[in-house]
């Protein structure tokens, strides 16, 4: 297979790993490096997939979290219900809505998949973090988390 074709497939994987927990991009990434050839083409464009895919979950947070909050609010959530997930959700997003905590725990979060990116992106999306800052965190933990998965393959 064309590196550009192994790119084309690596990419889409990507997205589709990034929306679909079944669909996994670490094995992926594994089989790309056994594989030999273009391997880090494989990892750079299933780095990009994968960032775009949460990209999409970090847009969908932010644009519905003010149509969520002015619905909450019209419906009038009280009661133990607002209790307990205010518990949660708001130490979340405090500590989301810092540049100087937010970078790294999504940069972490990409690298080591602790806490879940794809929570950290819904919850970064409602955080207000800037989307450009939100995608090279993304992909950089992407790439590094990806190439350490494939690095053993190709000294081998």
């Amino acid at each position: 297979m064309s590196s550009l074709a192994e790119a084309v497939v690596a990419l889409g994987y990507g997205v589709a790993s990034a929306l679909v927990p079944i669909v996994n991009a670490e094995a992926y990434a594994v089989v790309a490096g056994q594989r030999g050839g273009h391997a880090l083409v494989a990892v750079v464009a299933l780095a990009l997939g994968q960032t775009a895919g949460k990209l999409l979950l970090f847009e969908s947070a932010r644009r519905g979290s003010g149509r969520l909050a002015h619905k909450v609010a019209k419906r009038g959530k009280s009661g133990r219900a607002a209790t307990r997930a205010a518990r949660w959700t708001e130490p979340i997003r405090r500590w989301l809505s810092r540049r100087r905590t937010a970078l790294p725990t999504v940069l972490a979060s990409a690298a080591v998949g602790i806490p879940p990116l794809a929570v950290v992106s819904l919850a970064a999306g409602t955080g207000g973090l800037r989307r450009w800052e939100f995608a090279v965190a993304c992909l950089s933990g992407r790439v590094i988390r990806f190439a350490l998965l494939v690095l053993p393959a190709l000294l081998a």
